[in-house]
């Protein structure tokens, strides 16, 4: 089994370039062998909504998307991030099932959060939900009602079939390591730790990120995935410090704020803000510019200027190609005023130019990138698929068949962005330092440097172009 290179890594779900797992192999081969080295999976386990990620169980392949056996096939070639949903787990899965049943009597009833045990009086205070960082407007919790005929509240971070976990039960402790080690058995090099800073919890706080507890969390966490030589990834959304201070522990950590800030680059000719995050980011990072949620807009605060901000954030409904406010809205399905739903390449108005240096800034800036599949195929908003659906997030959520993938690749957009991935994968200038040189604030200049052999990247935000200079053999060539 593959483990983690510096190589770049496509996100995708199992479904979405092809049917399932064995088409993604065959699509993978024909087309993208060279241009990707890792996959991150997006949850493949049998699940009760959020497209994945509320899993019932982690011992299984949903079989819609195959099995074990067309997963551990992958990892044999690229090296494989897995989902692990540390928060919660699905209502319908047999662990809630078996509780709803038996209540207190389950050997689950201590793996969820009861308010009767969680709060002091069995209910909290104005001032204690208040405090909790929230996706609801009211305290967060669905009412479990038992086989016996009684009720009580159990926390719910996120969507209804999504159950949170008392990680510091000892009956968690026991399904984390069992479910942790599973995942390490069939081929995992990486493990993404999603909605991580939720998963500690203390009456009184704002329930996300309570030091030291998340520490102690991490360090169980990693102590389980160690012997097996697989890594942790933290995901979290919120203030880059928070990136920081994971970082500062020496844990791979995402870089969020990139796609924001490049988009505000793009739109404004201004570089000022992008060079001062490469100047200060981590540089143990996966850079992303889009994922299967939307942009983030809260990655970005206070690395630009509020107004900056919202005029970026505004501006994609006017410089993005066919996306608007309403997307963002209950309407469909989406309250997040954190995220803006719509593709990259359509952000950036479906302007080839604009989209590909986006890409080469990624590809040279501090850390591994990781590319989403419709983005790798430079994919526009799908419209289609976000008006049969009424979910915001499906806009850039596109299911793509073999024959419209045959077709995409033709596309010279495609074609380039292939073509400087290979290029990010096989460079040795990668695997080395990354300095910023002195330019002009429309500018960007990155070099990449180990031993002898380097690779520069000029670019100009005004003019959306870019030139590619590196050496091989020791001559200098342009790419």
């Amino acid at each position: 089994m593959k483990k983690l290179e510096n190589k770049c890594m496509l996100i995708t779900y199992s479904d979405s370039m092809g049917h399932n797992l064995a088409d993604l192999n065959e699509i993978l081969d024909k087309y993208f062998k060279d241009a990707v080295g890792g996959i991150h999976i997006l949850p493949f386990f049998p699940s009760s909504g959020d497209r994945g990620f509320a899993p019932m169980d982690y011992h299984k392949v949903d079989p819609a998307f195959g099995d074990w056996n067309d997963v551990e096939h992958l990892a044999e070639k690229y090296y494989l991030m897995f989902d692990y949903m540390i928060n919660h787990i699905s209502a319908q899965s047999p662990y809630y099932k078996d509780f709803l049943e038996k209540k207190d009597a389950s050997e689950y009833h201590d793996l969820f959060i009861r308010y009767k045990d969680f709060w002091e009086n069995g209910e909290p205070t104005e001032e204690q939900v208040d405090a909790i960082y929230k996706r609801k407007p009211r305290a967060p919790y669905v009412e479990a009602h038992f086989a016996d005929g009684t009720s009580e509240k159990v926390w719910c971070t996120f969507d209804e079939e999504q159950i949170d976990i008392n990680c510091k039960s000892e009956t968690a402790k026991c399904f984390i390591r069992d479910n942790l080690m599973t995942l390490c058995e069939h081929g995992a090099a990486m493990i993404r730790l999603d909605a991580f800073a939720y998963a500690t919890k203390k009456a009184g706080t704002s329930c996300f990120f309570i030091e030291p507890d998340v520490w102690e969390f991490l360090k169980e966490c990693e102590d389980i995935v160690k012997p097996y030589g697989v890594i942790l990834l933290p995901e979290i959304h919120e203030h880059y410090t928070m990136q920081e201070k994971i970082a500062k522990e020496d844990y791979y950590v995402y870089d969020f704020a990139l796609p924001m800030l490049l988009i505000n680059a793009l739109y404004y000719g201004q570089t000022q803000y992008l060079k001062h995050w490469f100047e200060i980011c981590p540089r143990k990072q996966f850079t992303t510019l889009d994922t299967h949620d939307g942009i983030g807009v809260v990655d970005v605060k206070d690395l630009l200027p509020d107004e900056e901000i919202e005029r970026t954030k505004e501006d994609i409904f006017k410089f993005g190609a066919n996306v608007k406010k309403i997307y963002n809205t209950a309407a469909y399905n989406n309250l997040d005023i954190y995220q803006v739903n719509c593709s990259y390449y359509s952000a950036l108005g479906d302007e080839d130019d604009a989209y590909l240096l986006a890409r080469a800034v990624q590809f040279f800036a501090p850390g591994i990138p990781q590319v989403y599949y419709v983005g790798l195929l430079a994919g526009k908003n799908d419209l289609k698929l976000l008006e049969e659906t009424k979910v915001g997030r499906n806009i850039n959520r596109h299911y793509y068949t073999k024959e419209e993938i045959d077709a995409e690749v033709k596309r010279p957009v495609v074609a380039e962005l292939l073509r400087m991935m290979e290029f990010r994968n096989s460079h040795p200038a990668f695997d080395g330092t990354f300095e910023l040189e002195t330019c002009d604030d429309d500018k960007l200049v990155i070099v990449r440097k180990k031993g002898n052999e380097w690779a520069k990247l000029s670019a100009d935000f005004k003019a959306k172009k870019f030139e590619i200079t590196y050496t091989e053999d020791g001559e200098v060539h342009t790419f």
